[in-house]
């Protein structure tokens, strides 16, 4: 990290407004791109890109290498000749706004993907076939894993519907050949499927060449892209079926411990993640080479990387397999500093931000320190009643008490209430203390809710998340727009309705530009990535 002073935005691409029903990497995404510029912003935040599985999530998505084919563009495809204008028309169960209906757009997009490679096959010229097969041998070592992988799953998922097993993922309900990834039957299978396993690839191209070409707009255009991983995989992903000997499971790919954290104060129960576990004495053994590819990975997509859970390299809460909740787990010993010095080794100091909220340990800040990673602050955590009671204000979280500048601001997560939102459920006495804190005298409960209904106690929170001393400073777009918490990205520990948020059409407004252009003139992050 270079602990210059920058700020910028977290919105993910899917959140951009357009008529695919889904935000996706076409004129949106390049209108936000201008728009960010405008702002005087240099940092583009957004959430893991892989294609979601189950819930929607970006943090449980099939391949932690692949692009998620619903952010292609179809106008774009069009453009570039590898499809017809006429057969892209969505169909009238497609919300051309609000927000997202994975279910629907899911049904009607993928299909259409498919039949776009399928056309690219056979109707792209010479050199655009050229770029492609370029493109498979570059990305060889986790393509051919994922596009199988896909291929034997919608063919087995396809089965599942039919004949409703306990189970329909791979390490339960595939032949056992398939499911142990058998060399002999993996050979067979791609030979048999091969027509379905090269659209699935023509499909991560289009991601590649679409994603390539937003990514050089934004650097051109002075802004660095941070990405984000999860530090888990989903057990119904490439990653786990093709590389079972990393992950502590049995001998028929089944789960033998899995992830989640300890009950506390907000949960009796803890959280039951469900990820499978590392092997870390067997990613050791290889030298970490799927760690090493992971990272080298999202930097070919982004600048910067935010990692999911840090403290879990550390120490991480070990379930065994089967348990209904999180309270019978243990903390086990993670790889600590031992993978990150094999990484810089292998690829060079890279710009990493350590999401270290929680309960985080002396060997947890100790190590986050010694990789030289910031860490996280989020300034809705800063504000406890009884801590200032009996302290005053002396939260970690509170702009003031920052040591140093190496960390990354947030006025809040995309697991957090919006801004808006969680000041309005504020009790009388935090609303006060939020209020007389930002405001810089002590105010009424009366005009502390005055503040929030009218705006400006939450404009004041992102001028405070400005004028930090933290290196970046990283504002949701839902706080710049004032959306409630409707606009809330996710509720942790819940599904259904996460991770649909949408802007609508012309939220891009110049007046919001113009205000944290001032800003960050005012507070000195204006300068240039």
């Amino acid at each position: 990290m270079d602990f210059k002073r920058r700020s910028g935005v977290l919105l993910h691409p899917t959140s951009l407004p357009g008529k695919e029903g889904i935000g996706t990497l076409g004129k949106s995404a390049y209108d936000f791109i201008d728009w960010l510029k405008a702002s005087g912003q240099t940092l583009w935040q957004i959430l893991p890109l892989g294609p979601t599985g189950y819930g929607d999530s970006p943090y449980a998505s099939f391949s932690t290498f692949a692009g998620n084919p619903l952010l292609i563009d179809l106008d774009m495809l069009v453009e570039k000749g590898w499809y017809e204008k006429k057969l892209i028309k969505a169909p009238d169960y497609i919300k051309k706004t609000g927000n997202v209906d994975f279910g629907a757009v899911v049904w009607w997009k993928m299909l259409l993907l498919k039949d776009a490679a399928s056309y690219f096959l056979k109707n792209a010229d010479k050199d655009d076939i050229a770029l492609f097969k370029e493109f498979c041998r570059e990305k060889k070592n986790w393509l051919d894993t994922f596009a199988t992988f896909m291929s034997i799953k919608a063919v087995y998922d396809k089965k599942a519907e039919e004949e409703k097993p306990a189970s329909s993922l791979w390490n339960a309900y595939w032949p056992k050949e398939l499911a142990s990834c058998d060399k002999e039957a993996i050979s067979l299978w791609q030979k048999e499927h091969k027509e379905e396993i090269e659209v699935l690839k023509v499909i991560q191209f289009f991601f590649d060449v679409q994603w390539t070409a937003l990514k050089k707009k934004a650097n051109e255009n002075g802004i660095l892209l941070i990405g984000d991983i999860p530090i888990f995989v989903a057990v119904d992903s490439a990653d786990v079926w093709g590389n079972q000997k990393l992950f502590q499971l049995d001998k028929d790919g089944r789960l033998l411990a899995v992830a989640g954290v300890p009950p506390d104060y907000f949960s009796a129960d803890g959280q039951l993640w469900g990820n499978p576990l590392y092997d870390w004495d067997a990613m050791k053994a290889d030298k970490y080479s799927w760690w090493v590819s992971r990272i080298k990975r999202v930097f070919e997509l982004t600048d910067v990387l935010r990692i999911d859970h840090f403290r879990g390299f550390e120490a991480y809460w070990s379930v065994p397999a089967g348990e209904a909740t999180a309270i019978n787990g243990k903390w086990v010993k993670g790889p600590g500093i031992d993978l990150f010095n094999t990484i810089k080794k292998r690829l060079g100091d890279l710009p990493v931000i350590a999401e270290d909220l929680g309960v985080i340990t002396d060997e947890v800040k100790a190590l986050r320190d010694n990789c030289g990673f910031p860490g996280m602050k989020v300034l809705q955590f800063a504000f406890s009643v009884d801590e200032a009671e009996q302290n005053g204000m002396v939260n970690y979280f509170l702009p003031h008490t920052f040591t140093d500048n190496k960390c990354v601001i947030y006025t809040g997560t995309h697991d957090n209430e919006t801004m808006q939102g969680w000041l309005e459920n504020l009790d009388d006495k935090q609303v006060m203390l939020v209020a007389s804190y930002i405001e810089g005298h002590e105010l009424s409960v009366e005009k502390s809710r005055s503040l929030v209904k009218n705006g400006s106690l939450r404009k004041d929170m992102i001028r405070t998340v400005f004028a930090s001393t933290a290196s970046y400073a990283i504002i949701p777009m839902q706080d710049i727009l004032g959306v409630g918490n409707e606009g809330r990205m996710n509720m942790p520990s819940t599904t259904g309705a996460n991770w649909t948020w949408r802007m609508e059409n012309n939220s891009l407004k110049k007046a919001d530009a113009d205000t944290l252009a001032f800003l960050s003139k005012m507070y000195g992050r204006n300068i240039q990535a």
